[in-house]
């Protein structure tokens, strides 16, 4: 019976660290992360178990005094592979499916092969070119340089998965690169407002969501994952300042091209096409399936609209980040509750791609060279922008907790029919 039991919490230890680190590695914040443990910890019958995350691995007990176990995060994980950790998670909570079956749920999860496979993912970067660059640089000759140049990006993801040394570098390259490209084409007078330009084709690797979350943490009192996002983050954005910059020096760049003025030559239909580019960008790039890409498209455009509406009414940008990360956060929190099988944060990470704060702080940073006193005023109002955002997020994320738990214990259909049922009484 010893035995039995033995194997049982072994199994569970093992589990609880699997799905720690399957949240952990999709981006969540660590304090949501343990939160849901817990909570899963209760269902399969341990009340007291003591868990601690970083966003490097999961560290957790069954009980005070007893066994421990670490598992750590070994690089991200596509949205599709998010979803489906979220999807166990539910499962185990309402019973749907055994530790057993979701230990070996896990166990193939890693190896999980890319929905639409490499063209896909060629696909999907070209697309996110255009469609960034149609709601960032709404003119024809910076979308067409935006889908010229995406493909380099795509190549350094592709290398970066697998080599470490090419992961770090990446920022540095991948600016360098852009960069180089967007201030020739300026020079020739291709393109304007360079600095704008080159942000389109490297906003999906840029660190803006990392940030966000770096902070939302410290709000929450995980000081230490928080702080070391934070730093990644920033150190992230130092690095493609610095690939920004040295393009700048080696091309001896007029000054006049590095003034952070916006494109703007198509009309307000620009936009809101490339809301529709981008979420077809973000299925084809994170694996998602058709059936949930009409609800992400919801929930980004949704985010796109409240971010114009908050920075149309206010007259700032703060106001829009504002507005777009609270919206972002209540409308993946009713696209769970509608569709249950579609996990909040597959909805809601999507959205980072519009809130853009580190496309933003990019142009901000890359000022230094030329202004330093107009740099430190935009860096200011990025600042502003992101903690903007953290507390968009944050109260969403509160406002919506009722809704969130009725969405994993019932979900609309069941409630539905929970209150047709005195009706026909």
């Amino acid at each position: 019976m010893s035995e039995d039991r033995g194997r049982r919490e072994d199994r569970d230890r093992r589990l609880l660290a699997w799905l720690g680190a399957g949240l952990l590695a999709g981006g969540a914040p660590v304090h949501e992360v343990e939160d849901d443990v817990r909570e899963v910890a209760r269902t399969l019958g341990h009340p007291g178990l003591q868990v601690s995350c970083l966003p490097t691995g999961v560290t957790l007990a069954l009980g005070p005094g007893r066994a421990a176990t670490v598992e750590r995060v070994e690089g991200g994980i596509r949205l599709d592979q998010v979803g489906d950790v979220a999807a166990i998670v539910g499962a185990l909570r309402s019973g749907r499916t055994s530790p057993d079956g979701a230990l070996a749920r896990l166990a193939r999860l890693r190896a999980q092969p890319h929905r639409y496979a490499l063209p896909g993912l060629w696909a999907g970067g070209v697309l996110s070119g255009i469609g960034i660059g149609l709601v960032l640089t709404p003119a024809w000759p910076s979308v067409v340089f935006a889908g010229l140049l995406a493909p380099l990006t795509v190549a350094l993801l592709l290398l970066s998965a697998r080599s470490r040394t090419v992961r770090t570098i990446t920022p540095l390259v991948a600016a360098f690169g852009t960069a180089l490209a967007a201030f020739t084409a300026a020079s020739a007078g291709l393109v304007d407002a360079p600095l704008w330009t080159l942000v389109a084709p490297i906003a999906v690797i840029l660190p803006g969501a990392l940030i966000v979350t770096g902070l939302g943490e410290l709000a929450a009192g995980a000081l230490v994952a928080g702080t070391g996002r934070l730093a990644h983050g920033t150190l992230q954005m130092l690095f493609f300042a610095l690939g920004v910059a040295a393009a700048a020096a080696v091309l001896r760049v007029d000054p006049s091209l590095l003034e952070p003025t916006r494109p703007v030559g198509l009309g307000w239909w620009a936009p809101l096409l490339g809301v529709l580019v981008v979420t077809v960008a973000i299925a084809l790039l994170e694996s998602l399936p058709v059936r949930v890409v009409p609800w992400v498209l919801l929930t980004v455009l949704a985010t796109y609209l409240a971010q114009q509406f908050g920075q149309d009414a206010l007259g700032s940008r703060w106001a829009g980040a504002f507005v777009g990360a609270l919206v972002a956060s209540l409308v993946a929190t009713l696209m769970e509750f509608l569709r249950p099988e579609l996990p909040r944060v597959v909805a809601f990470l999507p959205s980072f791609w519009l809130l853009v704060p580190g496309s933003v702080g990019l142009i901000s940073v890359a000022q230094v060279d030329v202004s330093p006193e107009a740099a430190g005023t935009a860096v200011a109002g990025v600042t502003i922008t992101v903690v903007a955002l953290t507390l968009g997020i944050a109260l969403g994320s509160s406002l919506a907790r009722p809704l969130r738990s009725g969405a994993r214990r019932v979900g609309l259909g069941h409630l539905l029919r929970l209150l047709r049922r005195p009706a026909r009484g």
